[in-house]
């Protein structure tokens, strides 16, 4: 089975709640498929983030590739 990683970040402009119901299509999808699977990592990083923090997301963020 093919596992994809996939980063989540529910922000300002896509809400959590469009964000949460595109999750499901995806878990839908991949059990329909069942060739692929999704491995979902949450990340809180939007606005509230930022106005708590003064910054946009932690510094070990974005990691290279």
């Amino acid at each position: 089975m093919d596992i994809k990683k996939i980063a989540v970040i529910a922000g300002d402009v896509i809400g959590p709640e469009v964000v949460s119901e595109g999750v499901k299509v995806m878990k839908k999808a991949a059990e329909i498929d069942g060739r692929i699977s999704f491995e979902f990592t949450y990340f809180p990083w939007g606005c509230e983030f930022y106005l708590e923090q003064g910054k946009m997301m932690d510094e070990d963020g974005v990691c290279p590739a």
